[in-house]
């Protein structure tokens, strides 16, 4: 590429699915029972070549996640950030040109708080869009200019982060601290073969026969026995109350017991979901003493603890996390929106980081080289992803330095949504050894093919090749 390319966007435009679970999803005291899949398709133009490509996205709008509003119903939360999703998509066509995604998703970072103010007073919404309901809203069309990127160069999108691609380095974005330092310290040359797959155990998941009080009979495993016992799972990612220590405490000894009964031979890693709701670092203090005392063989396959406080870090300056992460690393999630807070968590004690695909691609690259910079450590999460959601969250984790296990809900949750992909990727979805085979995405774009029968004739190129 010429150091004076520039590429834009020629065309946008958006499409929404919706899918049901196949058994709930409970979480800080909210449950999820479906889901709408957004996706924006996108056509970058290089007009000193004469060229244009296509790129995908698409992202599971977890708004109970994202903006888990008290004054709006969650009807009214969805239908809200889709809306937003929508005029963010078509904005994208007003860019001005630029040399990288990263130039041109920086730029609809503005455009979308914007959008997301006018749509406010449009709806006469009782509360602001949360940034990081924004950020959902924009992580389909940012997914999509990646792949589309890497689609125009021939190239994997991740082999598209040089400083001749880019333009410069990473000061551009983050500030004059990063002068002189580029992706190369955080993005690994080539995608990592296997990842560990996170399997999640919700609040309302049975962990044995015992607890299953009625049979779904669809012929996937109902318990987390099951799980762990058909795709040799290792790692679990365990959502806690944050409220109750005695029922915490005793969840997850029993998930280490039936863990270890189900396959002694077996080394299990565990990651804590206290979603926001501990009032204190007392509480996470309390919670890892008495789980020492009770199970002290559990202790030692404690990973990291995420997110123990509320998203908002600076309502309580006082509570930090520093006694905690010299007992095990604590991260942050919902807190990530944007640099400063990232440093603030730094500051305040916490030890790292969770990336989630759904606050962008760019967001996540530009994240996880801050973190490296501040010696934090880095996560990759999902949003109980499902099809190309989860192929982009997973291809994403596969190139940071230093990431060894992907979370991947959306087969237990939602496996409605990767159907379609199942015949084209099939071990990316029914896993094998508790791994996901992440080599299967090294090609163009973000590294995948998209499965043909979901595509209209516009974006067949985007298809796997026929066998003959």
């Amino acid at each position: 590429m010429s150091k004076n390319t520039k590429v834009s966007v020629a065309e946008a435009e958006s499409e929404k699915f919706h899918f049901a679970y196949r058994f709930p999803l409970k979480f800080g005291g909210r449950v999820v029972n479906d889901v709408t899949v957004f996706r924006a398709a996108i056509t970058l133009e290089d007009k000193a070549r004469k060229k244009t490509a296509h790129g995908l996205g698409e992202m599971t709008m977890g708004t109970a996640w994202a903006w888990p509003s008290t004054n709006l119903t969650p009807e009214q939360v969805l239908r809200t950030v889709v809306a937003l999703a929508e005029r963010i998509t078509a904005a994208a066509t007003q860019l001005e040109a630029a040399p990288h995604p990263l130039h041109l998703a920086a730029e609809l970072k503005v455009v979308a708080k914007k959008l997301a103010s006018e749509l406010e007073a449009a709806m006469k919404l009782s509360e602001p869009i949360p940034d990081l309901a924004i950020a959902l809203a924009l992580s389909p069309v940012d997914i999509a200019l990646h792949d589309a990127f890497g689609r125009l160069n021939d190239r994997n999108a991740f082999d598209c982060l040089t400083p001749e691609m880019i333009h410069g380095d990473l000061s551009t974005w983050l500030g004059p601290e990063f002068v002189g330092k580029h992706f190369a310290d955080v993005v690994s040359e080539r995608a990592k073969p296997t990842l560990e797959l996170y399997h999640l155990v919700g609040s309302l998941d049975p962990l044995s026969m015992d607890d299953l009080n009625r049979k779904i009979g669809d012929g996937l495993p109902e318990t987390l026995e099951e799980w762990i016992r058909q795709q040799q799972l290792t790692h679990l990612k365990i959502k806690l109350t944050g409220k109750d220590l005695d029922a915490d405490v005793g969840r997850v000894v029993e998930i280490d017991r039936i863990a270890t009964r189900t396959s002694p031979g077996k080394t299990f890693s565990y990651s804590l979901d206290f979603n926001e709701a501990c009032e204190n670092e007392d509480y996470v203090i309390d919670f890892i003493e008495r789980l020492d005392r009770l199970c002290r063989e559990a202790i030692a396959k404690l990973h990291y603890i995420e997110q123990p406080m509320l998203r908002d870090l600076r309502q309580r300056k006082e509570v930090t996390m520093h006694r905690v992460s010299r007992l095990k690393p604590v991260v942050i999630d919902e807190s990530l929106t944007d640099l400063e807070m990232l440093k603030f968590a730094k500051q305040q004690g916490y030890s790292g980081i969770a990336l989630k695909a759904c606050k962008g691609i760019s967001d996540s690259l530009l994240f996880s080289a801050a973190a490296k910079h501040y010696g934090m450590k880095i996560y990759v999460q999902d949003l109980t992803c499902v099809g190309g959601s989860f192929m982009a969250s997973a291809a994403m984790a596969s190139r940071i330095a230093g990431v060894t296990a992907v979370e991947g809900n959306g087969r237990q949750y939602c496996p409605a949504g990767n159907k379609d992909w199942e015949s084209l990727y099939r071990p990316m979805f029914k896993i094998l050894g508790g791994v996901v085979p992440t080599e299967l995405l090294a090609g163009r774009g973000l590294g995948f093919s998209w499965p043909r029968n979901i595509l209209t004739k516009k974006y067949a190129d985007m298809a796997a090749p026929l066998t003959p």
